[in-house]
């Protein structure tokens, strides 16, 4: 007994020093919680699998794109930013890739982050030769401004956005003034979803800009109509970013490349495992859009949305890791 006794302590040590070894080898991890839904979400997702999953001890502090990408390129920490829209650093994450100071992980967002205009999708099944934006433009009636339903309408983006700036020149490039069209200026984010919202529900016609992935588009489903120019950086910076120009172009909205991003410093020390999951994991703008929906309708945190991701959609996370890790993820739901 005593024997049957010890082998049991015995064994039992084992597999507590290889949970120790483990957890040794991920080691210390600081995340940053950007201030945007999408990477908050992604950010507790990584979260909850490093520790359940890798046993890895992790710390969370707040940041956003420009000043975290920053202080991991200058300072090397913290260690991952789980969404990083890098596009928005044209020249701070090449230097820091040169140099050595950080690496990319997967794409977070497989599909990039999407700019464009959007129909609902109700109107778009009842039409679907629209399908471009000179299609809708070509049917103002299909689109009525509420205000003058002898016109159509287009739902720009709110005060300050760069986005909005794009859309306004946008609209001058489609001559979508001459075509019967009014842009209409809701001021804020929550007047521009509040528009959204008011005509979705009646289900109206109407053309606005939007982006994702966002909570809205995980609630109402909308289809981005295609640009009929291609990409053009050089014609987007000359003119179409720019309010004053007079004589804009149409051109496609760029495709954002969202990123994970990770210090070398952090990837050399940690395990492979760690690395191979960072290295793999990234979710499709439908699903992160659902959640988020799920969030904004139930009040819900990151971590609460992260939670329910995992409770729900199995079948996507444990793609992301090795069997024994999503064991271990699992258990601790």
């Amino acid at each position: 007994m005593k024997k049957l006794l010890a082998s049991t302590c015995l064994l039992a040590g084992l597999a507590g020093g290889a949970s120790l070894s483990h957890a040794a080898e991920c080691g210390d991890v600081v995340l940053a919680v950007h201030n945007a839904q999408s990477a908050e979400l992604l950010t507790f997702v990584d979260k909850f699998i490093l520790e359940n999953g890798y046993g890895c001890n992790v710390e969370t502090v707040p940041g956003d794109t420009v000043p975290t990408t920053t202080s991991m390129v200058e300072k090397s920490e913290p260690d991952v930013s789980s969404e990083t829209w890098v596009d928005l650093l044209p020249e701070i994450v090449p230097r820091g890739v040169q140099e050595g100071k950080i690496v990319f992980g997967a794409p977070a967002l497989p599909d990039g982050g999407i700019q464009g205009w959007w129909i609902p999708k109700y109107l778009a099944d009842a039409h679907p030769d629209i399908k471009t934006v000179e299609d809708a433009l070509a049917h103002p009636e299909l689109f009525p401004d509420q205000e003058d339903p002898s016109k159509g309408v287009i739902f720009n983006g709110a005060e300050g956005w760069g986005a909005t700036v794009v859309t306004s020149q946008l609209f001058k490039a489609y001559k979508a003034a001459d075509k019967g069209f009014t842009l209409m200026n809701p001021g804020s984010a929550a007047g521009l979803d509040g528009a959204i919202a008011k005509a979705y529900e009646r289900k109206a016609g109407f053309i606005t800009y939007y982006w994702a992935p966002t909570a809205l588009l995980g609630k109402y489903q909308l289809v981005m109509l295609k640009q009929n120019g291609s990409a053009d950086p050089v014609e987007w910076k000359r003119c179409i970013t720019n309010l004053a120009c007079p004589d804009p172009k149409v051109a496609d909205w760029p495709v954002d490349k969202v990123m994970t991003v990770v210090t070398k410093k952090f990837a050399d020390r940690t395990s492979p495992e760690v690395m191979a999951y960072f290295n793999k994991r990234g979710w499709s703008n439908e699903t992160v859009g659902k959640i988020m929906a799920w969030e904004t309708e139930n009040q819900g945190t990151g971590e609460d949305g992260a939670k329910r991701f995992l409770q729900q959609d199995e079948s996507i996370w444990s793609q992301w890791v090795p069997a024994d890790v999503a064991e271990k993820v699992k258990a601790a739901l």
